[in-house]
């Protein structure tokens, strides 16, 4: 007997905000901010489209992936940007422990609980790329994030990206691009915490080029990310195996 589904969505770069408190770390970054290095554009609203059409549990955050970002270890190089990582060790402190660590205990313990219930969990994150990064361009619309080590991964990925070139060919769909699944993230971070029989986590990557260029193409492109998670996940019934990771 296969276990229920219970389908997560979450935005860790879904704005750049930054509370009052510390605005002036920000003096002189004001351009960074609308960059993207402040937050993902279009990410915010494809995780409110495939929550309502899925009628997801949904967690986003608006503040800037440069106050602190929510997608990294603690210990990782870019938890912190240049605005903020020469901040006061006790200012940096209260940031992580006001922004991040709620964030990211709350989507542990939905989770849990989830899994507690005897449903599996598939967790979608929402982000977006920029499409020239250092020179190099992007090529891809779509990118699948995640670890192929994990079976039941690495076949959602698969059939989500079969199912995106048979039903929107205008659209590059790529595994694992512009970036590695098993690069440092939630996803990764989460993947240790729950064995694979009851979480399985993927990265949505959207160029931002379709979120800039908005119009048809846009709506068009989240549509059919919608159209065709659900087919994949018709395909992809839930793995019952599974080994808890530490």
């Amino acid at each position: 007997m296969t276990k229920p589904v219970s389908l997560l969505i979450t935005c860790e770069h879904g704005g750049n905000r930054i509370p009052p408190r510390y605005r002036h770390l920000f003096r002189g970054h004001e351009e960074l901010l609308q960059s993207h290095r402040g937050y993902d554009a279009g990410g915010l609203t494809m995780a409110k489209d495939l929550a309502g059409a899925f009628q997801a549990t949904l967690f986003v955050a608006t503040i800037s992936r440069l106050l602190i970002d929510l997608n990294r270890s603690i210990g990782h190089p870019k938890l912190y940007s240049e605005a903020t990582r020469h901040a006061f060790a006790a200012v940096r402190h209260e940031i992580l422990e006001a922004n991040y660590l709620p964030y990211r205990k709350q989507v542990e313990t939905h989770i849990a609980g989830e899994i507690a219930q005897g449903r599996r969990v598939i967790h979608i994150s929402s982000h977006s790329f920029t499409p020239v990064l250092e020179g190099e361009v992007r090529n891809a619309d779509i990118g699948l994030l995640y670890d192929p080590g994990r079976a039941a991964e690495a076949r959602l990925g698969k059939d989500w990206q079969v199912a995106l070139k048979a039903h929107a060919t205008e659209f590059r769909v790529r595994r694992n691009y512009p970036y590695t699944g098993k690069s440092d993230g939630f996803t990764a971070h989460l993947r240790r915490q729950f064995a694979e029989g009851t979480y399985a986590g993927i990265e949505l990557e959207i160029n931002q080029q379709q979120v800039l260029q908005g119009g048809h193409g846009w709506r068009r492109l989240r549509k059919a990310i919608i159209a065709t998670l659900q087919a994949s996940l018709t395909m992809s019934p839930p793995s019952r195996k599974g080994r808890r990771t530490s």
